[in-house]
């Protein structure tokens, strides 16, 4: 695509130039005042618009070129162009409201001047001519009328473009939820899986409007989320969770969080234990110890496989025991293994393993981690730090493509207050419109 450059005395000037060279399918793509009108001198407009094969050097009518030639042409990025698309909307409405309020302003302050008297038949109305002002107002009111279809039809262009690049066959009314997807984070292949199937099931009578498709995609969002909702858990069941995952994601906070949400934020007031096998951060142990005396909880504190199995039975009477774990590198086998023979110790009890993630982690390092994690038999993932990305997409492709499900989310740093239970609802929410901290 290429772009040309056409001045004028006023826009609808500089319109008319546009469309005599490059045809009147020319897409306007940015107009602005370039120069002020003085007592010597006329204003000057610029316009300029985008043609794909047209242009100056592709004109056939054999019509000589007008006095004002365009300037060479200029090659942009798609992105460049959509980006300028919202700039000449506001930039002509401007144009166009100084222009109408300069022409109000004539017809007020113009002095009444004195005539002879003009004699005309009676009963025949004289046709008023219209004024020069009244001409181009009427033609950037025009002009404006049609952005919307310019717009339309760019945005037609460039996924006609970026459908060749992924090798898609959609109609435009998709390129808004693939824009949606891909910004995400959300890798191609599932991009495009996911657009395959939102094609291959939504109604005919839904692809053609852009709203309905992103309504359906939403939709569909939700059925492939795997999340696991919070159940209630009744008596005289107990649940055993185990955090695991590298440093620094968070697994000591929300250890806390999840035990007062179990002891103190729901209906039933469950008892809860907390067993740390962090024994090689201090200050872990210490703030887990903090927490367990602030609400009231038991905490036992264990180094080896014996000492595992003896704290697990010490709080057989707790409803809920949480498990934190030292956090380690996924290369670091020597840590994985040693968590993977407590597991094995009690391997008569049914041990919840929930892999905690950064949610601001690219999808190749947690496609790394959780492969090396797996070999703990991972049975949910929590994702942390909603607060501090806007992209989701690589936890989404994560989950969809180890079918795993997500149990919670962490939202920022608050005990307990900031802890969400997962929901598809609440995932697609995020993937597509990013995160909405509290004070938004």
């Amino acid at each position: 695509m290429k772009l040309y450059t056409f001045t004028g005395e006023t826009p609808a000037e500089a319109l008319k130039k546009a469309q005599q060279e490059c045809g009147e399918d020319a897409l306007v793509v940015n107009t602005k005042e370039i120069r002020k009108r003085s007592l010597n001198t006329p204003s000057l407009y610029e316009v300029v618009v985008a043609s794909e094969g047209g242009g100056p050097e592709a004109n056939e009518t054999g019509k000589t070129p007008p006095p004002e030639p365009p300037k060479k042409p200029v090659m942009m990025d798609d992105d460049d162009v959509l980006l300028n698309l919202s700039e000449t909307v506001k930039q002509i409405s401007k144009i166009a409201q100084v222009t109408e309020e300069e022409s109000l302003k004539k017809s007020v302050a113009a002095p009444v001047e004195k005539s002879a008297p003009v004699r005309s038949e009676p009963n025949i109305a004289q046709p008023q001519a219209p004024t020069a002002d009244g001409m181009q107002l009427k033609d950037i009111q025009g002009e404006i009328a049609k952005l919307t279809d310019k717009v339309k039809l760019i945005q037609n262009m460039m996924w006609d473009k970026q459908k060749e690049r992924s090798g898609l066959a959609m109609p435009p009314e998709f390129a808004e939820i693939f824009r949606l997807a891909k910004e995400s984070g959300m890798i191609k292949e599932h991009i495009d899986e996911i657009m395959n199937l939102t094609l291959e099931h939504m109604p005919l009578s839904m692809r053609q409007n852009s709203e309905t498709v992103k309504r359906y995609f939403n939709v569909l969002l939700r059925k492939l989320a795997p999340v696991r909702v919070e159940n209630r858990l009744t008596k005289p069941n107990k649940k055993i969770i185990m955090l695991v995952g590298p440093t620094g994601v968070g697994k000591t906070t929300t250890i806390a969080k999840l035990a007062a949400r179990f002891a103190y934020k729901k209906d039933v007031k469950y008892r809860v234990g907390i067993i740390t096998v962090d024994t090689y951060r201090i200050g872990a142990v210490e703030q887990l110890m903090h927490y367990a005396k602030i609400m009231k909880l038991g905490i036992e504190s264990v180094e080896d496989p014996q000492d595992f199995s003896r704290a697990i039975n010490s709080l057989k009477h707790c409803d809920y025991i949480m498990i934190d774990t030292a956090g380690s590198s996924q290369h670091d086998h020597e840590k994985i293994n040693r968590l993977k023979q407590l597991l094995e110790a009690e391997a008569h009890t049914s041990i919840d393993v929930s892999l905690v993630l950064s949610a601001n982690t690219k999808f190749e390092d947690l496609r790394d981690i959780y492969k090396k994690f797996s070999v703990l038999g991972i049975d949910t993932i929590i994702a942390t730090k909603l607060d501090e990305t806007q992209g989701f997409g690589n936890i989404f492709s994560l989950v969809y493509e180890n079918r795993k499900p997500i149990s919670y989310f962490s939202v920022g740093q608050e005990v307990p207050d900031d802890l969400q239970p997962a929901t598809a609802d609440f995932f697609v929410d995020c993937l597509l419109n990013g995160f909405q901290s509290k004070e938004n």
